[in-house]
């Protein structure tokens, strides 16, 4: 595995794993279309009261319901707040079913209250034509079953069935979930990996790495991957001093009494070959180069940027 490969795995976990927070933002998008929703269910009760000018306060969430204060009192009939409600509530989506609860301000008392789209039961609505006198009210609204997310609303206007909005969520569940399974076998894969290329590496003081070649100088081989080339006697001391003096430029007279010392005459160009031939058996690595310094000797670079 290149180090390419890696940085191509890695990315691919980031992005996963950064798109699991865009996924569950979904949640707190939705949660804000319905407070807007909730806003105005507030205002049109207001509008229909006659009140054009009190301000609907802030919406709170206490547990599972939503909570609209008013700024001033008003009068109502059950009939107009549960039409005014109920034409909202299609218009916004945001729930199916759901119950609402009028308080009085002061007694703290459920003053009227009813539930609608209750798949089990008729919708519950009494007394609709008793009028309510002019007081302070809250209005608790709990949402039974949610039809659609935020994101949906805003790209159509027509309302998506609540099976179809509670599978959607469990497809984010699940694909968070999914995400962060890979992200962590991803990097626990990662992670064996560079154990295992740690522990290759040999403690053996005769095998020597040579950019991507491991080098054993007591069996004179060189190998990469799954390749082993022999080397001769002379190669693999050569080899062996050009791979430490690294970076450094050495004479052709140095060179050639370390190497080959007193054994005699130096045929003219017997430097020159064997550096010939540890170039053809170095090839595969283009990180590796023995350089000519013309009229001196050879300097021995590993470019570890190639």
């Amino acid at each position: 595995m290149t180090l390419r490969n890696i940085k191509i795995i890695l990315y691919s976990c980031l992005s996963i794993f950064l798109f699991i927070p865009t996924a569950y933002s979904q949640t707190g998008i939705e949660e804000r279309h319905i407070k807007v929703g909730m806003r105005m269910i507030g205002d049109q009760i207001l509008l229909h009261s006659g009140d054009s000018t009190s301000r609907v306060l802030a919406i709170e969430k206490e547990a599972d319901r939503y909570k609209i204060e008013f700024e001033s009192g008003f009068r109502f009939t059950p009939e107009a707040m549960v039409a005014t409600i109920n034409q909202v509530v299609t218009e916004t989506g945001i729930a199916t079913s759901y119950l609402v609860e009028v308080e009085n301000c002061e007694t703290k008392k459920v003053i009227y209250s009813y539930e609608v789209g209750n798949s089990t039961t008729k919708d519950l609505i009494p007394c609709k034509l008793r009028v309510q006198p002019k007081a302070c009210y809250k209005l608790f609204v709990t949402i039974l079953d949610s039809n659609q997310s935020a994101l949906s609303l805003y790209n159509n206007n027509n309302a998506v069935p609540a099976k179809e909005a509670s599978s959607s969520k469990s497809q984010i569940s699940y694909l968070g979930i999914a995400a962060s399974v890979l992200f962590c076998i991803a990097m626990l894969g990662l992670f064996i990996y560079f154990r295992r290329e740690k522990q290759v590496i040999p403690k053996d003081p005769n095998m020597i790495l040579v950019g991507q070649y491991r080098f054993d100088k007591k069996a004179m081989t060189l190998s990469l991957k799954h390749e082993t080339t022999e080397l001769s006697g002379k190669e693999a001391d050569l080899l062996y001093l050009l791979c430490h003096s690294e970076n450094q430029t050495l004479t052709r007279e140095y060179i050639l009494e370390v190497v080959w010392g007193d054994e005699g005459d130096y045929i003219g160009r017997t430097l020159d070959v064997f550096v010939s031939k540890l170039r053809k058996k170095l090839i595969a690595d283009a990180s590796i180069k023995i350089i000519n310094i013309r009229g001196i000797g050879y300097k021995f670079i590993i470019d570890n940027q190639g």
